[in-house]
């Protein structure tokens, strides 16, 4: 294939690296190289991947590739052979090129999804957790990222109300769906007083009705999230949400979280967690709604998450009470997923004498003593659950996946014990480091002992105590309130994002 060379018309576009070339692909075959950028596709500028596949599912396509400058560039793959057999190659590089497809992929994967940066969220709830965030981390903690797009690839929970009359159109005419979507309360005048969204960062007011947009999204698969805080949008409030969003077809679900503390809340609203009794509560009026639901529409519908449980003192739903674990990364059914897999056959006696720490956060720490009691019957394993204390974001923050390497040292001894297991959640994805950019090897160090990731399963959890097995899993113990990565890179994409006029074959990233 021969690229053709372009001079651009001059109006805004979002270039977009490219990662990698598929060998033999329509773009290899161009000429297009790893580095180079994609432009245009048939004359448009394209803002992220779900764009450049709406674009290539239409058939024809052109695509438009610009090369940085001090590049060799090679115009056919006839050129790069004549440079390798000692010819000579062009040392300018070419503005742009062209290359055109009909009803394939071109073979592109890009460094990151979105080409025209993330969305920001037009809120200051009071609930918000980036509000919270202590200093001194990476940037891209901080980011209120608040993007449908997102919401559609990764599952991330949006609010709406920062989307324009595009938008919305957008969203309907690709059939991006699922989305998942931060309901929060069905009252409207509530809603605004809990959020507060910013009038100058609201493109569209109509964006803000959240009922005229489940509505108007009626297409659209929409799982929910509601944050409760008490005294607020809890008791009769909740009913009256339930009520609404149980009506309404296009809603799948509505996962139910406590509001997230950290004792970082200086010059924010005076807010506070569930009491066991408000716990409670929330806990029976979501039963009376989940066999209601369950008996009229096939599913429990309302999914409270494991905070509320152990809070309440309650034990937790079976596990088909959780119906395929929808929301498990938003922390409904981690534990009940963790227990699932139960322990593999335990030898009677070590070979070698081993002490071995559980670190986990202050809510899990009594579930998972109980879950590891049959270990402390093998000979020469001394294995002792860890309650640490979040130093970094408070007491107040229980859950697992927030803490960080400070917390560690302070909990942990040098040299107490063998081998030291932190749960999976409180590491960046594809890494070893924490949220403070602690790593592993860090921790290894500043303790004297081996440290390890534990199993997103009790049986994995046992296999990497008992042979120091390598965790394939996300998680033990609970994160509801992990921050996400501000940056997303394309090969993290889901293939099961392939919809909504995408090409048929998955999007390998």
């Amino acid at each position: 294939m021969t690229a053709t060379l372009f001079s651009p018309p001059s109006e805004e576009v979002y270039p977009a690296p490219i990662k990698s070339v598929e060998p033999n692909s329509p773009a290899a075959r161009a000429g297009v190289r790893p580095g180079d950028q994609l432009l245009r596709v048939n004359g448009q500028a394209v803002t992220d991947v779900l764009a450049y596949r709406h674009l290539l599912s239409q058939g024809e396509a052109t695509l438009e590739i610009s090369r940085p400058a001090k590049v060799p560039f090679f115009a056919t793959p006839q050129d790069h052979h004549t440079v390798k057999a000692g010819g000579e190659a062009q040392t300018e590089p070419v503005q742009t090129f062209l290359f055109t497809v009909e009803w394939e992929d071109p073979g592109l994967d890009f460094e990151e999804v979105l080409f025209d940066g993330i969305k920001k969220c037009a809120n200051k709830c009071d609930f918000c957790y980036v509000h919270q965030m202590p200093r001194g981390f990476r940037k891209s903690l901080y980011i209120m990222d608040d993007d449908y797009r997102l919401s559609f690839l990764y599952g991330s929970f949006v609010t709406l109300t920062n989307l324009s009359e595009h938008d919305i159109g957008r969203i309907i005419d690709e059939n991006l769906s699922p989305l998942y979507v931060s309901v929060h309360t069905a009252n409207q005048e509530l809603r605004r007083d809990m959020m507060k969204w910013w009038r100058l960062k609201v493109k569209d007011p109509q964006a803000t009705q959240i009922q005229g947009m489940i509505e108007r999204l009626e297409g659209i698969d929409l799982y929910t999230q509601i944050v409760l805080l008490p005294g607020r949008n809890d008791g009769d409030n909740f009913d009256e949400t339930m009520e609404y969003l149980s009506t309404r077809p296009n809603v799948i679900s509505a996962a139910v979280v406590p509001i997230g503390l950290t004792e970082h809340r200086k010059n924010l609203p005076d807010v506070r967690t569930f009491t066991p009794h408000e716990a409670r509560d929330l806990l029976k009026r979501a039963n009376v709604w989940r066999e209601k639901l369950l008996a009229e529409r096939g599913t429990r519908f309302i999914f409270p998450s494991d905070e509320f449980y152990l809070l309440a003192g309650e034990p937790l739903p079976p596990e088909d009470a959780y119906e395929g674990f929808p929301m498990l990364e938003n922390g409904v059914g981690m534990i009940r997923d963790f227990l699932n897999e139960g322990l593999p056959p335990l030898p009677t006696r070590l070979d070698t004498p081993r002490k071995v720490i559980l670190g986990t956060g202050l809510l899990f720490a009594e579930s998972l003593d109980l879950a590891v009691e049959p270990l402390r019957a093998i000979e020469g394993l001394e294995i002792e659950v860890r309650a640490v204390e979040n130093l970094t974001f408070g007491k107040v923050t229980s859950v697992a996946g927030l803490l960080t390497g400070r917390c560690f040292r302070a909990a942990v001894k040098p040299g107490e014990a063998d081998v030291l297991i932190v749960p999976p959640t409180t590491l960046r994805y594809g890494t070893e480091l924490m949220i403070d950019n602690t790593s592993l090897d860090d921790l290894r160090t500043a303790l004297k002992m081996d440290v390890r990731p534990g199993g997103s399963t009790l049986g994995e959890l046992a296999r990497v105590i008992l042979e120091g097995a390598l965790s394939s899993g996300p998680q033990f113990g609970m994160s509801v309130h992990a921050v996400k990565e501000g940056a997303v890179k394309a090969s993290t994409v889901k293939e099961g994002a392939v919809k909504a006029g995408m090409v048929n074959t998955p999007f390998q990233s």
